[in-house]
């Protein structure tokens, strides 16, 4: 495991013991290890060299792990997209039911680990999450395949944030599932042990505007739930919440409701600035509404005001704050 520096995602953090690094899941390959049917590695930079600084890195080779050799005869994605066989095609070893049972064993053990995402590398049999290929008995292979680990993971942990590697150069997916990533370890730790209503009402307030910039549908049913957190069952209570809340983050924000997200921030110091200043804030917003600045210029200017006035409610809000800001993510959306 890669041990990483402890992360911040709160302009005021709670009291209590500071928070372990989040714990991630990686394809061992994307770490440098050279477990490749070829011998090599395909060692992702980006991973190890900036987001390990936050993350226990904890790395997984299902072909390996299940019995593969190294170096080995390369397998792919054969039968339907429904339900894929793996297979050795220049030998015909069939690898399907060991890698199946292996993926199930696998994925029992991680959830012991309490992993709050994973990374997966692209187009692998055993690894891919989107668009493998899938060679049918005649024809062209079809790009609607996932590999048979990630399947078996997804399958079994459907709300935690899972990406491939080849996606994490698209900026907006990537600043996405890091911001899905540290979302997932806060409900969890919202909800943990004997969480009580007063705590979850408390939570959801802090991720308003966070939640209004990627779904305000979401937002809204959320909002709803909430309400009635007095009626309704606990745990069924918590698991709806725990869906909604993950689907909601699983929304990409555009950078209309971005705005409107700080639109709603910027009138929260109304009164408490000039009448300058506040144009001064929203030319800013619109800016960023246009294209003509990242998200960081006006996050940040917001930031500057909410800190120096301490102002109420929005001082608390992770919309400011929903990752660590040296990995600057929102410099590039």
């Amino acid at each position: 495991m890669t041990r990483s520096a402890e992360p911040t995602t709160s302009m005021h953090p709670t009291p209590g013991d500071a928070p372990r690094p989040l714990r991630i899941g990686v394809s061992a390959c994307l770490l440098g290890q050279e477990v490749r049917f070829d011998g090599g590695h395909k060692h992702d930079r980006w991973l190890t060299g900036t987001l390990a600084q936050y993350c226990d890195l904890v790395p997984v080779c299902p072909e390996v792990e299940a019995g593969m050799t190294i170096p080995r005869e390369s397998v792919r994605l054969e039968g339907t997209v429904e339900q894929p066989r793996m297979v050795a095609p220049r030998s015909g070893v069939d690898w399907t039911t060991p890698m199946n049972s292996w993926s199930r064993r696998r994925v029992r053990e991680l959830a012991a680990a309490d992993l709050d995402g994973f990374v997966f590398k692209k187009n692998s049999p055993s690894c891919g999450l989107f668009r493998v290929k899938v060679y049918p008995d005649k024809g062209m292979p079809a790009r609607g395949g996932r590999g048979l680990f990630a399947a078996a993971f997804a399958a079994a942990h459907p709300l935690v944030p899972v990406e491939e590697e080849g996606r994490l150069e698209d900026a907006r997916l990537r600043e996405n599932f890091v911001e899905r990533l540290f979302a997932w370890r806060r409900v969890k730790d919202a909800f943990a042990g004997r969480w009580g209503r007063g705590g979850i009402v408390a939570f959801h307030s802090r991720e308003k505007y966070l939640l209004m910039a990627h779904s305000p549908r979401h937002y809204q049913e959320l909002g709803r739930l909430v309400a009635r957190i007095a009626q309704e069952p606990a745990a069924a209570f918590r698991d709806r919440y725990l869906v909604l809340y993950m689907e909601a983050l699983g929304v990409l924000a555009t950078p209309r409701r971005h705005a409107n997200a700080l639109q709603h921030v910027a009138g929260h110091l109304r009164g408490q600035v000039s009448d300058a200043e506040q144009k001064r804030v929203l030319t800013v917003i619109d800016d960023y509404a246009r294209g003509l600045v990242p998200l960081v210029v006006p996050v940040t200017l917001l930031r500057h005001y909410v800190e120096l006035l301490d102002v109420p409610y929005v001082r608390d809000q992770v919309y400011l704050s929903p990752h660590p800001r040296e990995l600057m993510l929102r410099n590039h959306v």
